[in-house]
This record gives C-alpha cells, sequence and structure tokens, in this order.
C-alpha cells in the first residue's frame, strides 16, 4: 500500500476583512504557544477557567454565576442556549438574515415533536414554532417584538442582537422589554455583537439565555470557548425539563468551571477533555478587552466604521448595514451583479472580505480587531484597487479627503 506524505501545510498572512473571524492579538496567539503540555485536570488549567469565568461575569456585565465558555465556536454556544427547548415548546424566533435563520431551523428541530422531525428532519415545520421574517437589509423592532408575542404567547423568543448575514442591529431593549411583558424567556444570538458594543446584560431581564463567540469581538482563536450566560430562571426551568444532550448541557458544562448548584466552587468536576492551550489564549483575549474595557473598544469600531462606510460611499456603493464591525454594501451600479467575481479577485490577493451567504448578494467588509488608521487605509486602498481592476472608478483624491477628515489630525498621535 502506498503512503502518500503531503508536504506541511502553509497557510499565507491574509488581511481577514470580513464579519469574522477577526485578527487574533499576537498576545493572544503568544499565551496559546506558550503553554505547557498539560491534562485538563492540571491545577493552572483549573485555574485560569476560574479566572475566565470570573471576567466573563465583568464583559457581560452580569451577576449570572452560569457564566463560562462553551468548548467549540459560537454554534456550539447557540447549541447550548437552545439546549432548553424541549419538543412541543412554543417558540416565536425573528430572522432578518442568514444566521438567525439558521438559529430559527435549529429552533424547529428542537422544538420538533418525534412526528414532525421525522415528517422533514432537515427542515421541520413544528407547529409550536413560529418563525417571524424580517427582510434583509430591515432590522427587528421592539413593536415587531411586542406584537409577535402578544398574540402567540409563548415559551421562549430568540433574537440575534447583531445579525452579520446582513448587516443588521436589532432593538434589543424592545425585545427584552416584549419578553418581560408577555412572560416569555428571551433567547439571545449574541456572536456579533459581545465586545464590540457597549451593553452590560442584567439590564436587560426579559433575556434568559446568552450565546456569543470567541473569533469576533472577543478576537481569540476560533476553536477555544464561545462565552454564554444564563439566568437562574433559565438554569430551573432546565432542572425542570432536562435536555436532550450531554456534551452541550449548561449544567454539566458549568460544573468543571466550578459551577455547582448554583454557586462558585474551587475547582470543577470532569465533564470533558479541555485543552490547556485553548485556556490560556482565551484568558489573554479576555485580559486584553477588560486592559482596553468594552466602552473604548466600541468607541473605536464606531469612529473607524464611519471612516469606512464614508470611504466605500465615495467609490459609488450604498451602505445597507448600521452595524460598528462590518460595512454591508451594494456595488456601483456599473459593477452590479459581480459581487461574487469581486470578492474572489479579492481573496486571490489574500484581502478577505466577504459576499452575503443569502439573497440579495452583497458585499461585506468587517474591521474586526483592525482599529487603527493604517489597517483602515489598507482596506480602503485595496477595496479601491480591486473595484479598479474590475473596470470600476474611483477618484483617489475623493478617498484621500475621506480618510484626512477622519484621520488627519490624529495621524502623528498614532
Amino acid at each position: 500500500m502506498t503512503v502518500n506524505v503531503f508536504p506541511q501545510l502553509e497557510i499565507p498572512e491574509t488581511l481577514a476583512a470580513g464579519p469574522g473571524p477577526g485578527n487574533t492579538d499576537a498576545r493572544v496567539l503568544q499565551r496559546f504557544a506558550a503553554a505547557g503540555v498539560a491534562d485538563h485536570m492540571q491545577p493552572d488549567v483549573l485555574r485560569g477557567m476560574v479566572e475566565c469565568k470570573r471576567m466573563l461575569r465583568e464583559i457581560w456585565g452580569t451577576d449570572n454565576v452560569h457564566t463560562f465558555g462553551a468548548a467549540g465556536t459560537g454554534w456550539t454556544a447557540l447549541d447550548m442556549m437552545f439546549s432548553a427547548v424541549r419538543p412541543g415548546d412554543k417558540v416565536v424566533a425573528f430572522a432578518n438574515g442568514t444566521f438567525s435563520g439558521i438559529d430559527a431551523l435549529t429552533l424547529r428541530i428542537k422544538a420538533a415533536t418525534a412526528e414532525e422531525l421525522a415528517a422533514n428532519p432537515m427542515d421541520p415545520k413544528p407547529a409550536s414554532v413560529t418563525v417571524i421574517e424580517v427582510a434583509h437589509g430591515q432590522s427587528i423592532s421592539g413593536e415587531m417584538v411586542d406584537k409577535a408575542l402578544a398574540e402567540h404567547k409563548p415559551k421562549w423568543a430568540f433574537m440575534a442582537h447583531w445579525e452579520t448575514g446582513s448587516g443588521r442591529m436589532n432593538d434589543l431593549q424592545g425585545f427584552s422589554n416584549a419578553c418581560d411583558a408577555h412572560g416569555a424567556m428571551g433567547l439571545v444570538d449574541a456572536v456579533s455583537s459581545l465586545g464590540v458594543e457597549d451593553f452590560r446584560i442584567d439590564e436587560f431581564p426579559g433575556v434568559a439565555g446568552w450565546a456569543s463567540c470567541p473569533q469576533k469581538g472577543i478576537c481569540c482563536l476560533p476553536l477555544t470557548y464561545a462565552p454564554v450566560s444564563f439566568t437562574d430562571h433559565y438554569i430551573d426551568c432546565l432542572k425542570e425539563t432536562g435536555a436532550a444532550t450531554y456534551a452541550n448541557h449548561p449544567i454539566f458544562e458549568a460544573r468543571h468551571w466550578g459551577i455547582i448548584d448554583g454557586a462558585d466552587v474551587e475547582r470543577g468536576t470532569y465533564h470533558r477533555t479541555h485543552s490547556g492551550y485553548a485556556v490560556a489564549a482565551f484568558h489573554e483575549a479576555l485580559r486584553l478587552t477588560l486592559e482596553q474595557t468594552v466602552a473604548k473598544r466600541a468607541a473605536e469600531y464606531t469612529r473607524h466604521e464611519a471612516a469606512l462606510r464614508e470611504a466605500v460611499e465615495a467609490m459609488g456603493c450604498k451602505v445597507t448595514s448600521n452595524m460598528t464591525s462590518l460595512v454591508v454594501l451594494n456595488l456601483p451600479p456599473s459593477l452590479a451583479g459581480r459581487e461574487m467575481e469581486l470578492v474572489q479577485h479579492c481573496r486571490a490577493q489574500n484581502f478577505g472580505i466577504w459576499p452575503t451567504l443569502s439573497a440579495p448578494v452583497q458585499v461585506r467588509i468587517g474591521i474586526l480587531n483592525q482599529l487603527n488608521r493604517r489597517a483602515i487605509e489598507e482596506i480602503v486602498n485595496r477595496f479601491a484597487q480591486a473595484i479598479r481592476d474590475l473596470g470600476g472608478e474611483v477618484n483617489r483624491d475623493d478617498l484621500n479627503a475621506v480618510l484626512h477628515r477622519h484621520y488627519g489630525v490624529a495621524i502623528a498621535a498614532e
């Protein structure tokens, strides 16, 4: 038998300018590489996990004891949060883009009865779930949520805080208020907002469960720990109904993070094999976030997104998003319909922008962990060159005027 030994995999440096993952800070990568070989119950690994949950509570802005990291990506955290939804549960889910649409599918799978799941295993249509489809490019308002919850009176309500599929921020305060008013337990996908927007989850009492990810606002390696936080009300409900999972069970997983019977303990108990490397990286990413402060980081996102937005508008693009870490745009009329071609052209040059993943096809340019003048200028100049390469027109003087207006005074200081 011939064994093919492939050459070592070389992955080039890429300018990550999409919706995520974002660039990981060099300090985080250094902590990952410097971690010693250790098993998952080694004292320093466990101490790091205890410190991570405490830092997460500060970043989330919560007193929720059940605040920790789900081992994996944002999808892992979301699956953990949705684990409390049981077959037959009444759910109202709001979708205004690709990812909230997938979240809604997950909820339909969780809430489907055995018969409903068997009838359409890949796309179940349970009678107990109502999905409110909001048009691409529009935000979910508190009024929309209030109307739907008043009509359907669900046990659970779901919304994405920030929807990167369309680049829209949704009304978190209105969602929480509606859940509170109508007795629904709110579940929120905060994958794209944690570490980018300055908010404290304890100020939204209508929300019982939160799920985020490590690769966006927290800017850590993608496969580390996805932040989650659950209220006592959520945990009490889970204790009553159970969950059809082991690996992503919120109560089981919390025990490994030193959270047992609703209280912090000195050391956790075994649940799964955690990686010392991942703990070290996650720990450093959280330290960075607290050093910079969420408030200052949020202000920087607002500042730099405004510069990028105005620059692409100066190229003839129309921006339809309102997020501060991501610009979603339509190309100039002369290039309409060539979005995928432009994205692939940029990727071939290690400039990682993204298309939208559902209709209408648009271009997405992100600035995760690109919070400095030089990074924004590089993104602007490379995008402008891509438009020129496809035959579009860009006035360099107009771009320089935009960049000077946003950064001219600050150039010497930076």
